[in-house]
C-alpha cells in the first residue's frame, strides 16, 4: 500500500494515536513529574512535586494540569490541596492496544536485500 492510499483508510491504530497524550509526554518536566509520581506509587501533592523539578509551583501545577487533561493523571481536591496520581491502567491499556496496532502493520516477511 502507498502512504497516500494509507492515509485514507481508517484502522486502530488512528484511534489510538492520541495526540494529546503524546503532546503531554512529549515534555522533559511532565515526564519528570510522570515518573516521580509513578515511582512514588501514592497520590502526591502539587508541594511534594515541586521537589522533584527545578521550576516554580505555579509550573509544576501546570504541568500536571496538562497530564490531567490528556488522561495521564488524576486530580483530587481534599481541602486547598490538590493530589494527583496515576492512571496506571489508563496508561498500561493504551499502550498495549498502541503496541499491538502497530505490531499488526509490521509487515510478515523481510524484503531481500540487493
Amino acid at each position: 500500500m502507498k502512504p497516500q492510499e494509507a492515509s485514507q483508510c481508517c484502522g486502530p491504530i488512528d484511534d489510538l494515536l492520541d495526540a494529546a497524550l503524546f503532546k503531554a509526554l512529549g515534555e522533559p518536566t511532565r515526564l519528570k513529574l510522570l515518573s516521580c509520581l509513578a515511582k512514588c506509587g501514592r497520590p502526591c501533592s502539587v508541594t511534594e512535586l515541586t521537589e522533584c523539578c527545578a521550576v516554580d509551583l505555579s509550573v509544576v501545577s501546570r504541568h500536571l494540569g496538562v497530564l490531567e487533561k490528556a488522561g495521564v493523571l488524576t486530580a483530587t481536591k481534599e481541602g486547598r490541596t490538590v493530589f494527583y496520581a496515576v492512571r496506571y491502567q489508563h496508561l498500561t491499556e493504551a499502550f498495549r492496544g498502541l503496541a499491538k496496532a502497530i505490531e499488526g502493520y509490521r509487515p510478515k516477511r523481510r524484503p531481500a536485500k540487493t
